[in-house]
């Protein structure tokens, strides 16, 4: 027993040795820690886009919601329905009805074009043409400011995101639609949703600005309960009137994610990679420069009976030490910076600038932390490794 005692009390002492040798070489150890730290804060920086972006996309989609677009159609762009064929989805079982009707909302999407506040450049913002339905469908979209549109008038709402980021969308502001001015009569939220991103307006008004007759592209609906999801997808589908698929809401937003989530995070972990094997030179630096500024005093130890096992363990918790140091420090600076900024960017799915906040999550924060472990273990091994077979007698002679 007394073996492993002794053992672990001599990588305590070689550890204790090197930690309060660390004032001596700050500049080194300064160096290695924030580039570890620079590499975590740009991991979680740019993973927090992607992250923001998805739940943006899936905050939406609630268990008993569903969206019904044409059979073939990945979107809602390439979507489209007759005002038959969306009567006969409203009617269908499992949709939830109240004394107004069936919950059910026909929908309409085009994209116009408006200038960013930040550049004043165009850029393609959806317009959804809606149906009294929506807001009780679509359920986390409440009023912040303002009123509802009145159906039949070319009037409009914005999301929140789409008020922040396109000029002259503010309540009292206006949009160009055809050859018409619409005004701006409420601005609406979506707990952070993908509809914070939109105008809305009436459905048929929508219509006839665009010469759409009387068709929609979609429908969304709100069921009785989850578990009428399978009732109502068997009813529409197999409805020889229709030509439709039924996908759940949040189904369907994480789908129209993985383009731009796969895009942002294949960059994110490209950059990070090759900003890693510089915290890893960086690292190795430091852990030879502690190495060599330690030769007499681990050769002593090693002369006094110290082994190599204990001597390789406490350089390596040495430089663990100090990278957990660098990635805490990093993943710190991520969520204070990146966390709940806003930002938009294209949907390649819907060809429209989607608003977002970026995320910093929990399991981003243990993402960097991990990393900069991994570079510590690697920046520390090769030094670890020449610290014990150093021979002792030359290593006594050193200066």
């Amino acid at each position: 027993m007394s073996g492993p005692i002794n053992w672990l009390s001599q990588v305590v002492s070689v550890t204790k040795f090197g930690l309060l040798g660390i004032p001596q070489r700050r500049g080194s150890v300064a160096a290695a820690v924030f580039g570890i730290a620079g590499v975590v804060a740009v991991l979680v920086g740019v993973l927090s886009i992607a992250a923001g972006f998805r739940r943006a996309m899936t905050v939406s989609g609630t268990a008993d919601s569903a969206i019904v677009l044409r059979t073939g159609a990945d979107s809602e762009m390439m979507s489209g329905f007759g005002h038959a064929s969306t009567r006969i989805i409203a009617d269908a079982p499992g949709v939830a009805r109240t004394p107004e009707g069936p919950l059910a909302s026909s929908e309409l999407f085009v994209i116009i074009n408006l200038p960013k506040r930040s550049s004043n450049s165009d850029v393609n913002v959806p317009l959804r043409g809606v149906e009294q339905a929506a807001f009780p469908v679509h359920g986390q979209v409440k009023l912040v400011e303002g009123r509802a549109f009145e159906p039949g008038k070319n009037e409009v709402i914005v999301g929140v995101g789409a008020a922040r980021e396109f000029s002259g969308m503010e309540v009292g502001g206006s949009l160009r639609v055809g050859r018409s001015d619409w005004p701006v009569v409420g601005v609406f939220s979506a707990d952070g949703g993908v509809a914070e991103s939109e105008i809305w307006t009436d459905a048929p008004v929508l219509q006839a600005a665009y010469n759409r007759g009387n068709s929609f592209q979609s429908v969304y609906v709100r069921l009785n309960s989850p578990e009428a999801f399978t009732t109502f997808k068997d009813a529409v589908t197999t409805d020889p009137r229709l030509s439709a698929k039924v996908m759940r809401l949040s189904e369907y937003y994480a789908s129209q994610s993985t383009a731009v989530t796969t895009l942002i995070t294949t960059l994110g972990v490209l950059i990070a990679s090759l900003m890693a094997v510089g915290a890893v030179f960086g690292a190795l630096n430091t852990m030879y420069s502690s190495v060599a500024a330690r030769t007499r005093e681990i050769a002593t130890l090693r002369a006094l009976g110290f082994g190599r096992g204990a001597v390789v363990v406490s350089v390596m918790l040495e430089s663990i030490a100090l990278a957990i140091g660098g990635g805490a420090f990093g993943a710190g600076l991520a969520y204070f910076v990146f966390n709940g900024f806003h930002s938009a960017t294209m949907n390649w799915q819907s060809f429209s600038q989607i608003t977002f906040a970026f995320a910093v999550t929990p399991q981003l924060l243990v993402l960097g932390v991990v990393l900069a472990t991994v570079i510590g273990l690697i920046g520390g091994l090769l030094p670890a490794i020449r610290a014990a077979r150093q021979p002792i007698a030359s290593a006594l002679r050193e200066l």
